[in-house]
């Protein structure tokens, strides 16, 4: 991923990201133990702040990783945080325990990815679900907004596709709108382009996301148009069955390394007890 170009001043660059938070000069003061009249000085350029000043204000205004390194880097400090490749023997603890984190989940599916949502590891009940989209798609490094929404991929067989749809590019946005990334700018711009699989219009569950749950039925449509008043569950088809769940997304507590902030966890947990019974039947 790109951050922001470090050309700009820290203080520009500082005041975007208050202004972001919408929080006051002096509200970041009194969290950052400072005064409104150092932070203006800082923000227009005045005053040079320490470089434990640049990480503190960072640290209050919930900066990414990365662009905290791009803020050190403008103020002229050299950047804190290290950014280690994956597959660097030193990351070898952190890829044991996603590992061991993943396959806990089954027979659930869960997966884990990078800050552009490149595919970084995925257990049984994922490849489950995925089952049927072409290796073009699942070839590494596969992405998994690209498997999701792409019309050859898996968005056929998502019952609500559209409400997925809209659900994931606003995730997007989301992130975008926080990290500021030309590739994940450039990765939505490509997704949000994708024609709608043939059929979805028709596939699509009631408003609110209801629909069958695993296997249909009065009890299953039910159980998932409850589950529409609470969060919008993924209802994608697998072997005639119907199959609904509720996604979790985790992240790392006080990351160090900026590999390490930006990977995501994703879980896929079932949201009546057939789909769960299917799976188990599948997979266990």
């Amino acid at each position: 991923m790109t951050s922001r170009a470090s050309g700009t001043g820290v203080g520009p660059l500082l005041k975007s990201w208050r202004e972001q938070r919408r929080i006051s000069q002096l509200e970041l003061a009194l969290r950052a133990d400072s005064s409104a009249r150092h932070i203006s000085f800082v923000e227009t350029g005045r005053s040079r702040p320490s470089e434990e000043m640049v990480l503190r204000l960072s640290e209050h205004l919930d900066v990414p990783v990365r662009e905290r390194n791009a803020l050190l880097l403008a103020a002229g400090y050299a950047p804190r945080f290290t950014e280690t490749a994956m597959d660097d023997p030193s990351m070898a603890v952190v890829r044991e325990a996603l590992e061991r984190l993943l396959r806990g989940y089954e027979p659930y599916p869960a997966l884990v990815v990078d800050g552009t949502y490149t595919l970084v590891a995925a257990n049984r009940g994922l490849a489950l679900i995925m089952e049927g989209v072409p290796e073009h798609l699942l070839a590494p490094p596969a992405n998994a907004m690209r498997v999701v929404l792409h019309p050859e991929g898996a968005a056929g067989r998502i019952r609500n596709y559209r409400q997925w749809r809209a659900h994931l590019l606003d995730q997007m946005e989301r992130q975008i709108a926080l990290d500021r990334s030309d590739a994940l700018r450039a990765l939505y711009e490509e997704v949000a382009a994708y024609p709608p699989p043939e059929g979805a219009d028709e596939s699509d569950g009631d408003e609110g996301g209801a629909g069958g749950g695993a296997g249909g039925g009065e009890a299953g449509d039910a159980a998932a148009f409850a589950l529409g008043n609470f969060a919008l569950p993924l209802r994608i088809e697998h072997g005639g069955q119907v199959l609904t769940f509720l996604s979790s997304i985790s992240t790392f507590n006080t990351p160090m390394d900026v590999t390490v902030a930006e990977l995501a966890i994703e879980t896929f947990l079932p949201a009546d007890p057939a789909t769960a019974k299917y799976l188990m039947s599948a997979l266990g």
